[in-house]
């Protein structure tokens, strides 16, 4: 097996590729040891001395390491950590685990605008930060506001403000003119 590696926008965030499938659909995000109970997988990279962060695309693991570290100390001991898993047979996720879309529901008066938005999230924005090791889901829209939660290497990237303020919020107001502004939640 060999595992790809690739830098991300985020200096703290590292981007593995298996060569083989992670998860079937949607993601999944690991921002502390304590949620990686539904992961196999996440409970043994986490067990890595140095893991802050975990997350998981189609093709793609992101890791997030903590600022006290160096990748040249932490990288081998997690390319052996993915080998491992992979070889084990284990599943990615645990047995019962729910993938979604990602995004919050939104019930209310502007559910055709936050059908659009979703649309535009999913078809121009999402598979451009999953190339980058990360994602963006929606998670609220009031009065003009579009609010975004950032993940994997999204999450605490330097460029995130840029992407979100240059890219998406002019890809968002030039397609749907009742969107005013994008702001990022925690």
């Amino acid at each position: 097996m060999f595992i790809q590696t690739e830098s991300t926008p985020n200096p703290a965030t590292l981007k593995f590729l298996p060569g083989q499938t992670v998860l079937e659909m949607g993601t999944a995000d690991f921002p502390s040891p304590d949620a990686a109970d539904a992961s196999p997988l996440a409970t043994r990279l986490f067990a890595v001395d140095g893991v802050a962060g975990v997350f998981f695309g189609n093709d793609f693991v992101t890791v997030t390491k903590a600022d006290n570290v160096e990748w040249d100390h932490i990288k081998p001991a997690l390319l052996g950590a993915i080998m491992e898993h992979f070889q084990s047979g284990q599943p990615v996720m645990a047995s019962g685990h729910e993938h979604a879309s990602g995004h919050a529901a939104h019930d209310g008066e502007d559910g055709e605008i936050v059908g659009q938005i979703k649309e535009l999230l999913d078809s121009r924005v999402r598979p451009a930060v999953a190339q980058d090791g990360g994602d963006i889901t929606f998670h609220g829209f009031e009065r003009g506001v579009v609010y975004l939660h950032m993940q994997g290497a999204c999450a605490g990237c330097p460029s995130s403000t840029l992407t979100l303020k240059m890219g998406i919020e002019n890809l968002l107001r030039h397609y749907i003119p009742e969107v005013t502004e994008v702001r990022p939640v925690a």
